[in-house]
């Protein structure tokens, strides 16, 4: 337990870390990186280049310090944190590697300020949050390994299909080298993905969402090809280089963005590639829970772009308990349920559980926003609303 002293020190920082912001998270990952090169096997270098990291670790240290007294507040980023280096097979010796560099940083940048008091302060107040992420991590590495069908750490997998579900995103469909059973997963959950590019130095590793509901067997995952040489390294290798038959190490389902309470009424919100996690939930919900009122609705740039279109009007057809509407930006054909423009909830909002059902957003982050800021104008409760961002973690 920190002492007095040690929290009122560390809060002291806190105008330093606000007044250097994202200069400090910054100059952190260029000496990391620099000294400890083999850490861009683990770390999404496509978010080193675009800022998103640098700007979500600065966020979680100020929150830190400024909720060194109430670590309860920050038990929900604890939690996504914490799934996230599992995909990413995080070990106690990196928590070693990053407490160092973090010290260094801020002596290097604040010599004056970085008192051997502050630093005893911060050294103290690091090893304690390092010590929460480690042993949530292990209790998840467990929980996973000795789980039916669970494992430990990279497991390879072989492509079973590939199949295009619209202009932009494929999905592959994944099983076992070994031929045993794979661990179940809560539908809106990810699978880790670990792979080596052509002409790349390092292993890359990305986050997935699984696309279908657990079976035991196999995984669905739903790729996006993304655009440019940094942000679609991976989506592109996949979509250009990983063929049915091929081999691929893949780390467990983790996530703290899943479907809860199946048997209320749920609102599948999404937009573009956000609806892979939505698949899961709709089918997983039809399969165990075929009462539960289902709306899935979905945006996106043209009916060209919209995966799954087939297996939701199917769906649909099939499940008195599911209503679609889907909005498209150009080319919006003629239909009830099909809208043009972005999406609006207003019209809808006399057939939304707006009360007691639970309301899911995926997508862009711009986009997720928009929907909560619709969702709470019309009455929806925070505690309603869940979503996942992709990549780093942004408040809307």
């Amino acid at each position: 337990m920190l002492s007095a002293h040690t929290i009122a020190t560390v809060k002291s920082t806190i105008p330093l870390l606000e007044s250097a912001g994202v200069a400090i998270t910054d100059h952190f990952y260029q000496r990391m990186f620099r000294l400890n090169p083999e850490l861009k096997n683990i770390f999404n270098m496509a978010n080193q280049a675009n800022g998103r990291q640098q700007f979500a670790l600065f966020n979680a240290i100020a929150a830190y310090a400024k909720n060194i007294d109430n670590l309860g507040a920050l038990s929900e980023v604890v939690e996504r944190v914490a799934h996230k280096h599992t995909s990413f097979f995080i070990q106690p010796e990196h928590y070693d590697i990053v407490g160092h560099h973090l010290i260094e940083t801020l002596r290097e940048l604040a010599p004056e300020d970085f008192t051997p008091d502050v630093e005893q302060a911060w050294n103290e107040a690091y090893g304690a949050l390092a010590e929460v992420f480690i042993n949530r991590e292990g209790d998840l590495y467990r929980q996973t390994e000795k789980a039916q069908g669970g494992w430990l750490g990279a497991r390879q997998f072989k492509v079973l299909n590939k199949t295009p579900e619209s202009s932009l995103v494929t999905s592959f469909v994944l099983s076992p080298v070994d031929g045993k059973p794979v661990v179940g997963y809560k539908p809106g959950q990810y699978l880790g993905v670990k792979v080596q590019p052509a002409h790349c130095d390092y292993v890359e590793m990305r986050q997935y969402s699984l696309s279908d509901k657990p079976n035991g067997k196999t995984y669905r995952i739903s790729v996006k090809r993304e655009q440019g040489e940094v942000n679609g390294l991976v989506s592109n290798h996949l979509h250009e280089s990983v063929e049915q038959g091929d081999v691929i190490d893949i780390l467990p389902p983790a996530g703290d963005f899943f479907q809860q309470n199946q048997h209320l009424p749920t609102v599948l919100i999404s937009a573009g590639v956000g609806l892979t996690p939505m698949m899961s939930m709709l089918e997983a919900t039809i399969d165990s829970h075929p009462s539960t009122a289902i709306h899935f609705l979905h945006a996106c740039e043209n009916p060209q772009q919209h995966s799954f279109i087939k297996r939701v009007s199917e769906l649909e057809k099939n499940t008195q308990q599911l209503a679609t509407h889907t909005w498209y930006a150009h080319q919006a054909p003629q239909a009830d349920n099909i809208s043009s423009g972005l999406m609006s909830l207003s019209p809808l909002a006399n057939k939304l559980p707006l009360r007691c059902g639970n309301f899911y957003i995926c997508g862009p982050a711009g986009f997720m926003k928009f929907i909560k800021d619709q969702l709470i104008d019309l009455g929806v409760k925070e505690a309603q609303i869940h979503y996942e961002v992709f990549g780093p973690h942004s408040d809307l």
